[in-house]
Parts: structure tokens; C-alpha cells; sequence
């Protein structure tokens, strides 16, 4: 049996689920697309070809098992997108929760079947169906559970707002012991670089106290302060809107001072290791073309 153990962001990682580009599906018609940047590269005629992206995604399982983290992969479904496994479900401390995504993805989760049994039944938790959430939303870092929504009420219009009031709300009820701190964020379903999909497109916290952040993600400026202040101004990288576009703030902890990032995020990488962390670069840029890059197509299950 797996024993879910999730309490942070940023602990030694044991094992994860890490999404799957193979048998990805055709290049989406734009009225299919889940967000503005997809949308700009079907456009554009750049959609990131199955083959690059399988690529980059198997950069990931090497560094990872260099670590000795154990790796499951969903199981493929034939056209289907299953890169971003964070959407899908999330854990914190030893639940797993199964996300309520766009109904159009539902059977990605069918895919991590063969894992969701081997974990007890007691610890899969599924929200009300009014509780719309995806995992890159929700941060557990130790006492505190960070979401990123969107609460206003032309919530419906927006195919960018993930996360609503109602599993806020929930995931309060579900863990009391908890500090649920919500931060409003900014979505557009036109311009990526105005659009913060999830939170872990503008805020990611990592270990040594440190954390990127990026102020126009968030809708609300005290709670961007909030995070500033919580984690202390000379502790905080923060990002350009055109960094935040190329997803800076997406990548992943491996252990408290070990981080998967972009071989392109140069002023990120740079200021990481004056920060004492050992930074495995692997070309992701692909991937980013469908907002989304380590955090999103990682899920992790257990961190010790």
C-alpha cells in the first residue's frame, strides 16, 4: 500500500506521479483550447510536436531517479493530453484529493487508477461536485494550505478560473487543523501574459525560506504583500510578466535545496545557486507552450 505523506512543497521527495506525452492527441482546434497561450501557439503554428514533448518529459524521470524517487506514469490513453497530472488531484498530508476539473479531462484521472488502489480507500477524499479545484491551485506548506481562486462573479466566463470559493470553503472543513490563506488571482482567456491559470504560474515556494513570486498575478495587492512579508522581501525572487508567461515560477523541489528548472530560465537558475541550490536543468519549453511546466505535470504522493 502507498501512505500518502505530503505536508509542504519542498521536503525530500519519495514518490510521484509525473504525466505522460504519449499518444498526446492532434493539435486542438482553438475553440478547444483550456488557455490563452495554447490558444496563441495553434495560432501561431507552433503546438509543441508529441515527440519533442516525450522527450523533455523523459529528461524528468532521469534526474528523478538519479535522486532515487520512484515515478509512476499515468496509463496512456489513446489522442488524449495527460502531461499536467497535477490538475487531476492533489495531496496534503494523507489524503489524496481527487481534483473536479473541466468535465472534458475526466478520464485522466481513470489513467492513475492502478495507483489510486494502491492507496486506502479512506484516504481519497472527492469534493462536492460545486467545488471546482485543480491541484495547482493548492500549496500545503506546513501549518498553512495556500489556494489560488478566483471568486468573482463572472467566474463562469472565465475557462482560466479553476478554483472556487465552494472548495476553499471545503478544504477549510476538511483540514481545521489547518490555515487555509486564499489569494485572489488574475485570469484572461486571451493574454497569457495577464493570466494566472494557478497559483504556481505566479507564487512557488521553496526550501531554505526562499520563493518566487509574481506581483501581477495576484488580483489583490495586500495579499501579494502577505506572501512578501511571510517569507521576507531579500528572501523572494521576483519574476517580469514575461517570465511569469515562460512559467519561472513552475518549477519543482526534489528536496529542500534541490530544484528541477528551465534550461532557459538563466536569471532564476543564476540567482538559485548564489542561493545554495543544486539546480538540475532540463529543456521544458515545449511543454511551457501549454501553460504549464514541472509543478503542473508533477503530482507528488510522498515526501519524507
Amino acid at each position: 500500500m502507498l501512505k500518502i505523506n505530503i505536508n509542504n512543497e519542498t521536503s525530500k521527495l519519495v514518490s510521484v506521479i509525473l504525466g505522460t506525452a504519449v499518444s498526446n492527441g492532434p493539435i486542438p482546434k482553438i475553440e478547444d483550447c483550456y488557455d490563452p497561450k495554447s490558444k496563441q501557439h495553434v495560432l501561431a503554428g507552433t503546438y509543441p510536436k508529441e515527440e519533442d514533448m516525450i522527450l523533455e518529459m523523459e529528461a524528468v524521470v532521469n534526474i528523478l531517479k538519479k535522486y532515487d524517487v520512484t515515478v509512476f506514469r499515468p496509463e496512456v490513453i489513446k489522442d488524449y493530453n495527460q502531461i499536467f497530472s497535477r490538475d487531476i488531484a492533489f495531496c496534503i498530508e494523507d489524503k489524496l484529493i481527487k481534483s473536479n476539473i473541466l468535465p472534458d479531462r475526466a478520464k485522466e484521472f481513470e489513467a492513475i487508477d492502478y495507483i489510486i488502489k494502491q492507496i486506502n480507500s479512506s484516504d481519497i477524499i472527492e469534493l462536492p461536485e460545486e467545488c471546482h479545484i485543480e491541484g495547482g491551485d493548492v500549496m500545503p506548506w506546513g501549518d498553512y494550505i495556500f489556494i489560488g481562486t478566483y471568486s468573482g462573479i463572472d467566474y463562469p466566463n472565465y475557462i482560466t478560473a479553476r478554483t472556487n470559493t465552494n472548495a476553499v470553503i471545503a478544504l477549510q472543513e476538511l483540514f481545521p487543523n489547518k490555515i487555509v490563506k486564499s489569494f485572489e488571482l488574475r485570469k484572461d482567456n486571451e493574454n497569457p501574459k495577464e493570466n494566472a491559470l494557478h497559483l504556481d504560474c505566479c507564487f512557488q515556494p521553496l526550501g531554505q525560506g526562499k520563493a518566487i513570486l509574481h506581483q501581477n498575478g495576484f488580483l489583490v495587492e495586500s495579499e501579494y504583500n502577505w506572501l512578501l512579508n511571510f517569507f521576507g522581501e531579500e528572501n523572494v525572487f521576483e519574476i517580469t510578466k514575461e517570465e511569469m508567461c515562460n512559467m519561472n515560477s513552475n518549477i519543482f523541489s526534489i528536496d529542500e535545496d534541490i530544484v528541477i528548472s528551465e534550461k532557459n530560465f538563466t536569471r532564476l537558475n543564476k540567482w538559485l545557486r548564489k542561493n545554495n541550490f543544486t539546480v538540475e536543468e532540463v529543456h521544458y519549453s515545449e511543454i511551457a507552450k501549454q501553460e504549464g511546466l514541472f509543478r503542473c505535470s508533477t503530482m507528488p504522493l510522498i515526501r519524507d
